[in-house]
This record gives structure tokens, C-alpha cells and sequence, in this order.
């Protein structure tokens, strides 16, 4: 005996939907299987490695080459280290309005880095270098705070970013080897 009343009708929804739903799940599963897929055949090409028991040693991230630079085509790169519990240097010089090359990485620790009223936020991972290009407008001071948690002394880890103008930015780094907050 067939059932014409609100049982089957409600059935036959059910049923309709239950079949929508394991076609939506399936089709995320076939997504995930081909980025997993995709990413393993062909990983992203912007992954630098570095050894981070030698950064001190040799390298980008030798003390005497952290903090702002102009490269001899003009372009500015800063390299900033993060360590437990302190970013090298403690203040960094950046000229207003200039696109500006940022390569950091941590020494020991996963450390987060984030611009106060910028968007900039990234993570710094031991073992990879961190880079991406911002430009900072408005001349005055930021802070930038580390937003990962890497131990008891993370509250205190913390760095300034001070946006000089171009002009005050250009003086620095012909008086000085790069520019400081001295």
C-alpha cells in the first residue's frame, strides 16, 4: 500500500536532500584530494629555506645586515630577525610612501609580526624566510608587536617601526651604513 499523504511527501524531500548533501560533500573531498595533489606535484615556488642554528654565523641575517637598506637599484629591503624574546633590531626605519621589501625569519620559534594600522601580519617559522612588499604611508611611529605566543617572555616582545619622510630617509642612509632610531 502506497503512503500519498505528508509522510511521503516529507520522505521524498529527505531523500532529495540527503542526495544534495553527499554531492556537495563529495565534491569538497575531490577539492582537498586535488590540492593535496596539486601542492605536493608542484609546491609554491616562493619557499625559501634557511638553517637557523647559522643565522648569526653567515648569510642575510648576520647582525650587520639586519635593519633597512637600499639595494643599488634603489629598491629598500629590510631584514629582521625574531628570536625569543626580541625582534633584531629593536627599531626599524622605513621611508613614507616608498614600496619597501620585508625578509625576516625566526631563530628559534614560530613568532608572528604585525604593523599596528597597517595590514601587514605574517608569521616568521624557523627555517623559512619570510618576504612580502608593503608600503607604509603617514610619518610617525607603529608598533610591532609579536601576536604568536613563543613563551613566558611574549608579552614583552615587541619592536617600533618609525615612518620617516623620504627626504629624512634618503639623509640617514647616505650618513649611516642604514638608518637608524638613534
Amino acid at each position: 500500500m502506497t503512503d500519498t499523504g505528508a509522510g511521503a511527501i516529507a520522505a521524498r524531500y529527505e531523500s532529495r536532500w540527503a542526495a544534495v548533501m553527499t554531492a556537495i560533500i563529495f565534491f569538497l573531498l575531490a577539492i582537498i584530494v586535488f590540492t593535496g595533489i596539486h601542492w605536493a606535484s608542484m609546491p609554491p615556488s616562493r619557499v625559501e629555506i634557511v638553517d637557523p642554528t647559522t643565522l648569526h654565523l653567515k648569510g642575510e641575517f648576520i647582525e650587520s645586515n639586519l635593519g633597512s637598506e637600499v639595494g643599488s637599484d634603489g629598491r629598500i629591503t629590510v631584514h629582521f630577525l625574531a628570536e625569543q624574546y626580541a625582534f633584531r633590531p629593536a627599531c626599524l626605519v622605513l621611508p613614507d610612501g616608498e614600496p619597501v621589501t620585508f625578509r625576516a625569519t625566526s631563530s628559534d620559534a614560530v613568532h608572528g609580526v604585525l604593523i599596528t594600522g597597517t595590514n601587514i601580519n605574517t608569521m616568521l617559522v624557523p627555517g623559512y624566510v619570510s618576504t612580502f612588499v608593503a608600503t607604509l604611508h603617514g610619518v610617525g611611529e607603529r608598533t610591532m608587536p609579536c601576536h604568536e605566543f613563543c613563551g613566558v617572555g611574549h608579552a614583552a616582545m615587541w619592536a617600533k617601526v618609525r615612518v620617516v619622510a623620504k627626504k629624512t630617509f634618503d639623509q640617514q642612509v647616505r650618513s649611516h651604513r642604514g638608518p637608524s632610531c638613534d
